[in-house]
């Protein structure tokens, strides 16, 4: 990583006395390249440091810039599926148009690659997921921080076209230094392609805690889709836990659509009626309701003390449960065995009456 001044997340302090954590992996997907290996001529590979059933990140060094990098490598069964081949080509080619301090730079590699993979700088320190499992909920000042550094990120990502469309704690990275990286544009889009379309619970779309209204609904996505996702990142590090929790995700989905979420205070008491505000305010289910732009956003945190008080929480709406037969498989089985008995009551019928006037 390269050098910096100290930033401004010190307070937050844990991050680098937490262990490095590795992600679970399959037997399946052990890591395919061996310590040592030169990769290109260019990048000698040292141990991996962060594993998914994708691909795995490997501590490398660059012998052409001589700096220590970090590699992603995804793994050979992966390779052959077009749409994560897809995803990351994406992240690659988006990744190497940013600059900014908040968002993961990334190492360009010239000529032809030998496989897929790529470079991005090496990063010490732990995801916001990592450290929210041994630090939960975060005190109120250190959330409202963090929270605006990544307005911070998303200005910028907004401001040349991009959304990011997965923000979440495990995509973001509290670094050593006091700093914070947005990581993972995989499934980032441009402004001017923002249709999606919402066929199953995959990465390709976005993670069911973390999605706005509408993209739920197969709507069109803008920067504001990333505004509803940074309050509900907001909402978990104030309180503990994420808005919507069910361990059904579609009712999860049609709660968000549906209704609002419990006032953060319930959840946390000591919370200030202006933190409160700005979360509800990022989580309105309307687009329109919510903050216009990023750096709108970011003013309130950044001055909590002159956020007025409008009265969100005196109009939350609990969410409309609709039954579904995807959560009720008993009544799915009913229903399909009366459907298939009424049937063959109409086949014995139209048989009988087809038989009588012969």
């Amino acid at each position: 990583m390269n050098a910096s001044e100290p930033g401004p997340l010190k307070q937050v302090g844990s991050c680098c006395n937490v262990a490095e954590h590795h992600d679970p992996v399959a037997p399946t997907c052990a890591p395919e390249l061996r310590p040592g290996l030169v990769l290109d001529g260019r990048f000698v590979i040292g141990e991996p440091i962060s594993r998914s059933g994708m691909a795995t990140i490997y501590k490398a060094h660059d012998l052409h810039d001589r700096e220590t990098v970090a590699v992603k490598v995804p793994h050979l069964r992966c390779e052959a599926d077009p749409a994560f081949f897809a995803r990351f080509q994406r992240e690659e080619e988006i990744g190497r148009c940013l600059n900014h301090r908040f968002l993961l730079r990334f190492v360009p590699v010239d000529g032809a690659k030998s496989r897929p993979y790529l470079v991005t700088e090496y990063l010490r320190g732990c995801t916001l997921a990592h450290l929210l499992e041994s630090r939960r909920p975060l005190p109120e000042a250190d959330a409202l921080r963090i929270a605006s550094l990544l307005c911070e990120a998303l200005s910028y990502l907004h401001r040349q076209g991009v959304v990011h469309r997965d923000l979440k704690p495990p995509n973001i990275m509290v670094c050593c230094d006091g700093s914070l990286r947005l990581l993972d544009f995989g499934i980032a889009s441009a402004v001017a392609a923002r249709r999606i379309t919402l066929t199953r619970f995959a990465s390709t779309i976005g993670t069911p805690d973390y999605m706005a209204p509408e993209q739920v609904r197969r709507q069109r996505t803008d920067e504001r889709t990333d505004l509803y996702a940074l309050g509900t990142v907001l909402y978990e590090m104030l309180t503990g836990s994420v808005p919507f929790q069910n361990e059904n995700p579609w009712v999860a989905l049609n709660d968000r659509v549906t209704g609002d979420p419990p006032a953060p205070r319930q959840l946390n008491p000591i919370l200030t009626p202006q933190a409160e505000e700005i979360v509800l305010h990022a989580l309105q289910r309307e687009p329109a309701a919510r903050y216009p732009s990023a750096a709108a956003m970011q003013r309130d945190l950044d001055a909590p003390e002159r956020v007025v008080v409008s009265g969100y929480r005196d109009r939350l709406q609990a969410p409309r449960r609709r039954i579904g037969l995807h959560e009720t498989p008993f009544l799915a089985g009913t229903l399909m065995g009366v459907g298939f008995l009424c049937l063959q009551v109409v086949l014995f019928l139209v048989l009988r009456h087809h038989l009588a006037t012969k």
